[in-house]
C-alpha cells in the first residue's frame, strides 16, 4: 500500500510539474504581443505579478499567521522565486540574445544538484545527474545557442543571477514542505509543526515580489492606454486585457500554484529537470500562435529535453518500506538509491544512503 501510495504521489507530482511548465511556458507567448504594442518588459512582469497578488490577497489573509510564524521563507520567496528571476532575466535579454539568457538560466537543475550535493552534503543519484545534462544539452539545442553568441560578461551574470534565483524557488518550495520541530517543542513533546500552506506562500511571496518589483519598474511611467486596445498576435488582433488575464490567472497563479506543489511530491533536482521543458512548450506555443517555425536541431533538442526530464524523473525518491526515523527537527526520510534490503537487513545503526531531499508532499496532501 504505501509502495502504491508512493508511485501515485510521483505519478501526481509529475503531473503537476507538466502542467506548471505548460503554464509558465505560455507566459511568453502572451507577454511578446504586449510588449510589441508598447508596454516595456519589466513593466508586463509588473502587471503580471501585481494582478497575481491582488487575486491572492483573500487567501493572503486567510493565511495570515504565516507572517509570524515564517517570515524568511515568506521574504526570500517573493525576493528569489517571484521577483528576482524575472527581473534578473529581463534585464540579461537587454544584454545577451534571448536564447543565450534563458539557456543560463535553465543551468538552474544543475546549480539545484551542486546545492544538495556540496551545500547539504546528500548524494545525488546518477540518473537525475544524467536527465539535467542531457536536458541542458536539450535545451541548448531548443534555443540554437550557436546563433549570434556575442559575449557580454553582464548580461552573462544577470542571466547567471537568474538561475540562481531559481534554484531559490525549488529549494525554498521544497524547504517550505518539510515538517519542523517548533521552538516550543524543543525538550516538550517533540511535535512538528505543521508545514505553511503553499497557497500562503504562493501570496505572500507574489505581494512580497510585487513590492520589488515595484521599485524596479516604476509602473508610474507605464503606458496605460496600451492595456485598453488590441495587440497582434501572428496577424491577429488580440484584446491586450484577455493577454493580461492569461498572464495573471494562467501563468503565474495556476503556474506556481502546481509548480510548488509538484516540488514536494518529486524533490527539487526532479522539478527542476522537468521544469526545463517550459522552453520546449514557450518555442512550440510560439510556432503555433506566433508564426516562429522550429528548426530541426530544436526538434531534436525538445526529444533531448523530454528523454531527461523522464530519466531524472525515475530517479524520483521512494518511500521507506520502514517506520521513519525519529529525529529532532528532521524531515520524511526517503531511501531511493538503496536497494531492498533482504530478509533481516540492514542491521540496526547500519547507516543507509539517502536520497535527496524528496518525498516531501506526503505529509502536505494528507
Amino acid at each position: 500500500m504505501r509502495a502504491s501510495s508512493g508511485f501515485q504521489g510521483r505519478g501526481a507530482g509529475l503531473g503537476l510539474a507538466l502542467t506548471s511548465a505548460f503554464a509558465f511556458g505560455g507566459s511568453g507567448v502572451a507577454a511578446k504581443p504586449l510588449i510589441e504594442a508598447g508596454l516595456a518588459p519589466l513593466h508586463v512582469v509588473w502587471l503580471r505579478v501585481a494582478g497575481a497578488a491582488l487575486i491572492m490577497l483573500p487567501l493572503a489573509w486567510r493565511h495570515r499567521n504565516l507572517v509570524r510564524e515564517r517570515p524568511a521563507l515568506l521574504a526570500g520567496f517573493g525576493l528569489f522565486a517571484v521577483a528576482g528571476v524575472q527581473a534578473f532575466y529581463f534585464a540579461s535579454i537587454s544584454r545577451i540574445p534571448v536564447g543565450v539568457a534563458l539557456l543560463v538560466e535553465y543551468l538552474a537543475p544543475a546549480l539545484v544538484l551542486g546545492w544538495v550535493r556540496f551545500v547539504q552534503r546528500r548524494p545525488v543519484t546518477r540518473a537525475a545527474a544524467l536527465g539535467v545534462v542531457l536536458a541542458v544539452g536539450g535545451l541548448a539545442c531548443v534555443v540554437e545557442v550557436w546563433a549570434g553568441l556575442s559575449f557580454d560578461l553582464v548580461g552573462l551574470l544577470l542571466a547567471l543571477g537568474a538561475a540562481c534565483c531559481q534554484v531559490g524557488y525549488f529549494v525554498l518550495s521544497d524547504h517550505g514542505g518539510r515538517d519542523e520541530t517548533p521552538e516550543s517543542g524543543r525538550g516538550g513533546d517533540g511535535g512538528r509543526a505543521e508545514p505553511p500552506h503553499p497557497v500562503g506562500v504562493i501570496a505572500y511571496g507574489l505581494i512580497v515580489g510585487t513590492v520589488v518589483l515595484t521599485v524596479v519598474a516604476r509602473p508610474w511611467g507605464m503606458d496605460w492606454s496600451v492595456l485598453g486596445g488590441s495587440a497582434r498576435m501572428d496577424g491577429d488582433a488580440v484584446p491586450a486585457w484577455v493577454l493580461i488575464g492569461w498572464i495573471v490567472l494562467v501563468a503565474t497563479v495556476f503556474a506556481y500554484g502546481t509548480g510548488v506543489v509538484s516540488v514536494r511530491l518529486l524533490s527539487p533536482q526532479v522539478a527542476g529537470v522537468v521544469a526545463c521543458l517550459e522552453a520546449v512548450i514557450a518555442t512550440g506555443l510560439a510556432w503555433v500562435l506566433l508564426g516562429e517555425h522550429l528548426s530541426a536541431p530544436q526538434l531534436i533538442g525538445g526529444f533531448v529535453v523530454l528523454a531527461g526530464a523522464f530519466i531524472a524523473q525515475s530517479s524520483a525518491p521512494k518511500p521507506s518500506s520502514g517506520a521513519v526515523a525519529a529525529g529532532a527537527g528532521a524531515g520524511p526520510v526517503t531511501g531511493a538509491v538503496v536497494r531492498e534490503p533482504a530478509e533481516g537487513e540492514p542491521a540496526p545503526g547500519e547507516p543507509v544512503e539517502a536520497e535527496p531531499p524528496g518525498g516531501l508532499g506526503q505529509s502536505f496532501v494528507r
